[in-house]
């Protein structure tokens, strides 16, 4: 039997001891490694080349969304399986939008998480049912310009300059962005944007 090698990272090495012997218990699974940095994990991948990191975020959630773009693009051969206690739609979308191959919630059972690891072994995606029904409309590209902009404290009579529009079109932009998001003021906007992966 050709098994699924995966790494866990996490800061709690309890939780990840714990995680750990669970899934050695399946006979497909082969756990190569449990480590808690982005130096070991660069060094384990290279190592080991796992199909599978586990990602246990209980609490960082920005590194956890920016070592997933990382793994993806330096190491698009192991999908990232994120097990998150913090399971609000925003979050599960941005951890898809980072390339996760698979989102499970601490609520969820041991089976739940085994049944991911294997599906994304199988290039197969798998999150949330009402991930499908989140409801933001894309921005267009104007839009996500002028959201650029405002993310780097521009007014929006420079934002017009800037981009060779009026200050009244700009405000139009504005009003079209806070209601797609769904948030109420500038800051807002680009809080959300960052979570769902629109601004780097």
């Amino acid at each position: 039997m050709t098994k699924i090698k995966f790494l866990i990272v996490g800061d709690h090495n309890l939780v990840c001891k714990g995680i750990r012997q669970l899934l050695e218990r399946e006979p497909d699974l082969e756990v190569v490694g449990a480590l808690s940095s982005l130096a070991e994990l660069e060094k384990k991948i290279a190592e080991h080349q796992p199909d599978i990191i586990v990602i246990d975020a209980p609490i960082k959630k920005e590194n956890d969304l920016i070592w997933t773009k990382d793994i993806t693009s330096r190491s698009p051969i192991s999908k990232v399986v994120i097990l998150s206690g913090y399971d609000s739609a925003e979050y599960i979308h941005a951890a898809h939008a980072a390339g996760a191959y698979a989102f499970v919630s601490k609520k969820d059972s041991a089976e739940t998480l085994i049944h991911a690891i294997r599906e994304s072994h199988r290039r197969a995606k798998s999150f949330p049912a009402y991930l499908d029904s989140y409801d933001y409309s894309p921005l267009t590209e104007i839009e996500l310009a002028v959201l650029d902009l405002i993310a780097k404290d521009k007014t929006n009579s420079e934002i017009g300059e800037q981009l060779n529009i009026s200050k009244r079109t700009v405000e139009h932009h504005v009003s079209s962005i806070l209601r797609k998001l769904h948030v109420k003021s500038r800051s807002g906007a680009v809080g959300k944007a960052f979570m769902l992966g629109l601004l780097q």
